[in-house]
């Protein structure tokens, strides 16, 4: 207390002299008094637009943190990005900026800006590798590493000296990561909120392609969120093809039983009899695969017609056809669960 006692003091004496300079030393004592009561991101972002008088933002997308406070306090949605003239600080030396104050009109910062963004960004960083473990950097990209991170069969202090190799925090017993497995890529691991703000799905540091995403887990963990990772990508699908078996990104946490099946199904295998007649159909009208995903994938007949654009009476004569070349009706729910799990076991025996 008395360390502040004396700065403020200080601040008193140097505004007398030059306001700039003693309102800068008023920023670096309420900085240095938020940093030693352990404050929260909020709390610093908060101060920085209560010392500005303007709003202020931090973005740091590797670790899912968006923040916007206005400068009466009030912590608001970001909506868009930074405008070019606002001043901008980043978190690590030579990066982008991640902390900007919304202060438009400037030809740059003033001396107090400066010193807020400054102060205020040396404070955010100390919090997220606190909190969040440093911010990924060039390690993070060593395949050796992150395989190393993953392999189940690796010693654990191996896999933990990998770890924070790449920048993962091993000592928060808190901290949650995820690994994803890519197509035709990589294996990736990113940080698991809690964020300030959930970001939509792909998040920041999730592939744009084919992907599965492991549950979330301490590092220790991480070679079981792998093989969930794995197991997730198995039900993917690009997007590209004219028969929908998948979307691009499956979390394996929203799988549930049915990732038993990829336990079952080993590509290349000989196909089961309801297999077998999936294929059969397929081979007898181009428009086979896509009518049975229609229906088996949407809440009603009149859907599934909309779904591939035709009309009721239209799908109505395709599925007759179709429930004679597989031999049951796809019309009951028995019936269309026993087609949704055909065709999920068809495409797994497709997927490596």
């Amino acid at each position: 207390m008395a360390h502040h006692g004396r700065m403020k003091e200080l601040a008193g004496r140097l505004a007398a002299v030059d306001p700039d300079a003693g309102a800068a030393v008023a920023v670096i004592a309420y900085f240095d008094r938020l940093v030693e009561t352990r404050a929260g991101l909020e709390a610093l972002v908060r101060g920085a637009a209560v010392l500005a008088g303007c709003a202020a933002r931090l973005v740091d997308e590797e670790r899912w943190v968006r923040l916007r406070v206005e400068p009466d306090g009030r912590r608001t949605d970001t909506v868009g990005g930074p405008a070019p003239g606002w001043p901008g600080a980043p978190l690590v030396p030579g990066g982008p900026p991640a902390l900007w104050l919304e202060r438009e009109g400037a030809d740059g910062p003033s001396v107090v800006d400066a010193v807020i963004l400054e102060r205020a960004s040396a404070a955010v960083r100390s919090v997220l590798d606190r909190t969040r473990g440093r911010a990924p950097g060039p390690p993070v990209d060593d395949p050796a590493l992150v395989e190393t991170v993953l392999e189940a069969g690796a010693p654990l202090p191996a896999r933990l000296h990998a770890a924070r190799g790449l920048g993962l925090d091993t000592a928060d017993p808190a901290a949650r990561f995820r690994a994803v497995a890519v197509a035709d890529g990589p294996p990736r691991i990113v940080p698991d909120g809690p964020p300030p703000v959930l970001p939509p799905v792909p998040a920041p540091g999730l592939p744009t392609g084919r992907a599965g995403v492991g549950p979330a887990v301490a590092v220790a963990d991480l070679p079981r969120s792998w093989a969930a990772a794995r197991t997730a990508l198995r039900f993917t699908a690009d997007g590209g093809s004219p028969e929908p078996a998948g979307p691009p990104i499956v979390h394996a946490d929203e799988l549930g039983g049915v990732a038993l099946l990829a336990g079952l199904v080993v590509p290349g295998a000989e196909p089961a009899p309801d297999v077998r007649a999936v294929q059969a159909a397929a081979a007898d009208a181009p428009w086979m695969l896509r009518t049975l995903h229609a229906v088996a994938s949407t809440a009603s007949l009149r859907a599934a017609a909309a779904e591939i654009n035709v009309h009721h009476s239209t799908l109505q004569d395709r599925l007759t056809h179709a429930e004679h070349l597989l031999g049951w009706s796809v019309r009951t729910p028995q019936g269309r669960f026993r087609l949704q799990l055909a065709l999920t076991m068809r495409h797994l025996m497709e997927s490596q």
